[in-house]
Parts: structure tokens; C-alpha cells; sequence
């Protein structure tokens, strides 16, 4: 049976009857989705594919693939994710039917203070360069996920990374591009010049062989000592050094002092599903919110993709994102239950300043109840067991900054946060930054359902709501829903929509929206993988180099 008629069953069991759309119509020009009857793995390179179905195929299962999948990104998609920054995961394991997540963020370092940032004139918090520098912390997450649930250990599952790094790869399209794009940003750092720029002078073009034996030596030291050697040990301490020579405010106590934290997800029902995202200091709670303001409304009958049907997603987005910049910090020093947004009561109040004919341009955040650049990857193995794992070093190359000899890119998460007197997400030492990335998940009368995720900063949420919409409301299978086009509300009026027609974009500018130029905007990356009666089935990013596979 197909992903779409298994799909097409549960939404009509659910009352759901799905609609013709376009991206249904044709099979021309775009990927099929990927049936496999074992394992699937997806992600945003198709080394990183191979090394996760390597993995399973060699003795481990999905949390050990996923990890291995992780670090091979790092190695041929370093621009967007690595050992130098921030993961997080949500597990669906099989053994016990448990739903888990990990939250493998770093915190600021000890020094990094509104009164030294000021002192050193600054008045909003820096995006790049050493000062916008965190803690990294993706390899506790790898080394705590597969400690858990892997059958590998984390020697093993970073054997393809490691022999990648060394041997080295043909850079794809895509990565190529947006690499040079970051060119000049790596020209200004010592390490980054020497690790990522041909004869330190320009990117690696589509096709050509790069290799990285810094990032080879250094999984190598992690595989060989543990992820104390980062975190407290001599890797750890010629970071630290590094850092302090460029003015950064992260100490070896606070790598030392660095643990991920086991979360429970949080979600919210939606036609018949439970959705699942991370609870804060990450976004997925905007994700929620858009879905219950959009829940009730006719989607059905506006069309997929009309101006009625993407006004109205638009909008919801505007509000969902005015109560996360207002509300959301590390979960330590939110002012109020994350969950009280996605009440009842609230959720109405919300959807009731929705203008069906008007774009709002200034959007407030509610009063709420107070007492009560990226990659996505997503694993599925033979047991039943399913990963939805997201690495970001946030902007392309995070801050710029590279140790020499270390080779990988260190985050620049410290920009999450705001210098506002009174905020929530005022930045403060050894406090974790506000987060853009997050996985989702979805299961259905407790059993799961698919693993899915968009990434690409604040596109995110609206990501995930848009790819929902398209398989639980309009019955798109997998690699449908990722190719359908996709929105991304910019700011204020702005905003960008993939191809649509003339009409429709008429129609969106009557109520007051601005189109931007979707040729000259990022929509993310997905990866989705559905559940099936027996098997799996699994999409990636046509958008990217994305690949999915199986066996």
C-alpha cells in the first residue's frame, strides 16, 4: 500500500477528506518519494544518507545512524552544522513506545555580561566573530543519544565522518554555492581561511575534491578519548585559548560544566494527531500555536495555496511569532508555562485579530496566562525505532571563527539574545540563548506516525506548519508535501511565496501583503519520514542536495 493510500485512509477515518492539488497532478519533473521495507534515512546529503544506512547495515540502529549522519554533515555540509554547534533530537523508541527528547544546547560563557559587551561598544549583541561564540553542544547530544539508545559506540559511529574528512569528497551543487556565498566571511579568520578556502583564497566549486584532516583529527581525539577530550579536556582548552586570543567569553570550567538535559516534548492535537516539538529555549512552540489557530478554519475549502488559504497562514504566523520573540528564553527564566499559549482561550483571542482582508503590518503579542543555518535528518530502522535530529551552527560557518588545526566552525548562538533591559532572553552568563532550531513529530492514538523537519532559522515553524497542512489536510505524500511550494513571511507586510500565480499574487497585494522576491529567499530544507503498515517512506529536499535512501 502507498505512503498516499495509507495516509488517505488515516485522514479519512479522521474525517479528513484531502483535495486535489497541483503538486498531485503530475509526476513530471520531481523525485519520488523513497519506499523502503527495512530502514530509511534522510537528509540534506547524500554521503550523510549513506552513512546512516552504512550504519544499520552494519550493526546499529537508527539513534546510532542519525549520529553518524550528524557528523558526516559536518564534514560535507560544514556551513550549516558540525561539533561546533548546538543539536536536538526527539526518539521515538520502540522497546518501551516512549517519545524522548534531548536538548543538547550550550550555555554562555561565564564573561559574557550587557556591561562587557557595552564596555566593549557594543549595543546590541554581535552576530559573528568570537564574542558571539556559546558553548557547543552537539557532541554531548551525539555521545548522550547514542550512550542511551545506540547499539554502537561513539568510536564507531563516527568512523564515516572520519574517513570522509581524511579521504575527502566531491563538493555538491548546492553546498558549493552557498558556500562561496560565505567566502568573504571566512577570508577575515585565520583558521576559517585555512580550513575551508582553497589555497586560502576561494570555496571549493561543484565537483571539485575537498578535504579537512583538521575535522578528521579532531573526531579522531573524540573517538578516541570521549567527549571529555571537548569538553574540559585538550581540545577543549586549545578552543578555550583560541577564543580568548580573539576576545571570546567562553572558559574551559564552562565546557567542563556543559551537559545536555533530557526533555519531554511538547504538543498539541490537530485533526485527529498529536504534534510534537521541543519545549523552549527553541521555537517549536510557535509551530504549535499557528497549527491551533489555523485548526478550525475551512483550509479545505480555500484551496491549497490560494490567496484566502496562504493569507490567513500568514497572518496566524505573524501572531504566533509576536508571542515567541516576547515570551520564549532558556525554559530557566521564562516568565510564564510555554503551554499557556497554546490554551484555549488564548488560541481564540489570537485567532479573533485575524483580518480575513487585511494584512496586519504591526502585530503585538498577547497578554498570556502566567499562572498556569542548519541541518534536519530524520532515521527509521528495522526495530520500529525513529529519530527526528536537527545540528545547526546557526548562520552560515556560525560565527566564522575556526581554531586553527580544529576543523570545524564554532556557533555563533550568543546572537539569540538581546541586550533589552527586562527581557526574558536578556543575555547573562552561562544562560542558554534563545533557539531557531527544532525537530517535530507526529504520532496518532499514541503510535507514531512520521518524523519530520524543516530547516532554516525563523523559517522553521512555518516550515513545519505549511509541510502539516499539506499531508494531514490536502493527503500529499511525503515527497509531495516537500516539493509543494512553500511561503516565508519576512517581516512586517513582507513576504515571499515559491511560484504562484499571477492571480493569486494580485489577489495578496488587494489585502495589503508585500511580495518579496522568492528567487532571492531561503525556504529551508526538509526530510520526512512516514511510517507505513510495513515499511517506510521517506522524502529530502529537492531545494538542497537532499537525499533519501533505504534498505
Amino acid at each position: 500500500m502507498s505512503a498516499r493510500r495509507i495516509l488517505l485512509t488515516l485522514l479519512i477515518a479522521a474525517g479528513v477528506h484531502p483535495v486535489s492539488t497541483a503538486a498531485q497532478q503530475s509526476d513530471m519533473g520531481r523525485r519520488s518519494t523513497v519506499y523502503a521495507p527495512r530502514a530509511a534515512a534522510a537528509t540534506s546529503q547524500p554521503l550523510a544518507t549513506a552513512a546512516a544506512l552504512e550504519i544499520m547495515q552494519g550493526g546499529g540502529n537508527a539513534i546510532d545512524a542519525a549520529v553518524a549522519a550528524a557528523a558526516v554533515l559536518n564534514v560535507v555540509e560544514p556551513h550549516m552544522t558540525g561539533m561546533g554547534g548546538d543539536a536536538f533530537a526527539i526518539v521515538w523508541w520502540a522497546e518501551t513506545g516512549e517519545l524522548v527528547g534531548i536538548d543538547a544546547s550550550g550555555r554562555s560563557g561565564s564573561g559574557m555580561t550587557v556591561e562587557a559587551l557595552r564596555a566593549r561598544g557594543h549595543e546590541r549583541m554581535p552576530g559573528s566573530g568570537a564574542e558571539a561564540v556559546t558553548v557547543p553542544g552537539a557532541v554531548s547530544g551525539w555521545d548522550a543519544l547514542v550512550g542511551r539508545f545506540g547499539r554502537l559506540d561513539l568510536a564507531q559511529v563516527l568512523e564515516p565522518a572520519i574517513r570522509i574528512a581524511s579521504e575527502g569528497f566531491p563538493v555538491t551543487p548546492v553546498i558549493a554555492r552557498q558556500w562561496g556565498g560565505a567566502a568573504e566571511k571566512l577570508a577575515r579568520d585565520e583558521g576559517a581561511r585555512g580550513t575551508y578556502l582553497v589555497d586560502g583564497e576561494r570555496a571549493p566549486r561543484a565537483g571539485e575534491w575537498f578535504t579537512n584532516p583538521g575535522l578528521a583529527r579532531s573526531f579522531q581525539r573524540i573517538a578516541d578519548e570521549g567527549p571529555g577530550v571537548l569538553y574540559g579536556g585538550s581540545l577543549g582548552r586549545e578552543l578555550v585559548g583560541g577564543l580568548a586570543a580573539l576576545g571570546g567569553f567562553v572558559t574551559l570550567e564552562d565546557l567542563a560544566a556543559h551537559e545536555p538535559r533530557w526533555v519531554e516534548p511538547i504538543g498539541t492535537d490537530f485533526r485527529g494527531y498529536t504534534v510534537w516539538e521541543l519545549p523552549p529555549a527553541g521555537q517549536g512552540i510557535a509551530a504549535l500555536e499557528m497549527l491551533e489557530l489555523v485548526e478550525p478554519l475551512d483550509l479545505e475549502g480555500m484551496g491549497h495555496n490560494s490567496a484566502d488559504y496562504l493569507h490567513h497562514l500568514i497572518e496566524a504566523k505573524k501572531l504566533a511569532f509576536a508571542d515567541l520573540h516576547r515570551y520564549v528564553s532558556d525554559a530557566e527564566t521564562m516568565e510564564i508555562d510555554p503551554m499557556s499559549l497554546l490554551s484555549p482561550g488564548y488560541v481564540d483571542a489570537r485567532r479573533a485579530l485575524i483580518d480575513p482582508r487585511r494584512a496586519a503590518e504591526r502585530v503585538e503579542p498577547g497578554r498570556a496566562v502566567t499562572d498556569s543555518e542548519t541541518i534536519y535528518l530524520t532515521v527509521a530502522d528495522a526495530d520500529g525505532n525513529m529519530v527526528s535530529f536537527i545540528n545547526s551552527v546557526y548562520s552560515s560557518f556560525g560565527s566564522g571563527i575556526v581554531i586553527p588545526g580544529q576543523g570545524f566552525a564554532l556557533q555563533n548562538r550568543g546572537a539569540g539574545f538581546t541586550m533589552a533591559e527586562g527581557h526574558p532572553n536578556r543575555v547573562a552568563p552561562r544562560k542558554r540563548p534563545f533557539h531557531t532550531i527544532i525537530p517535530g513529530f507526529v504520532t496518532r492514538d499514541g503510535e507514531p506516525v512520521m518524523a519530520f523537519g524543516v530547516m532554516g532559522g525563523s523559517m522553521q515553524p512555518q516550515g513545519h506548519t505549511q509541510l502539516l497542512l499539506n499531508m494531514l489536510v490536502f493527503g500529499m505524500d511525503p515527497q509531495e508535501a516537500v516539493d509543494a511550494a512553500r511561503f516565508r513571511h519576512l517581516s512586517g507586510l513582507r513576504v515571499a511565496i515559491e511560484g504562484v500565480g499571477g492571480e493569486v499574487v494580485a489577489e495578496l497585494e488587494a489585502r495589503g501583503h508585500e511580495l518579496a522576491d522568492w528567487r532571492r529567499t531561503d525556504f529551508g530544507g526538509a526530510q520526512v519520514i512516514l511510517r507505513l503498515a510495513r515499511g517506510w517512506a521517506a522524502a529530502s529536499e529537492p531545494r538542497k542536495d537532499g537525499h533519501a535512501g533505504g534498505h
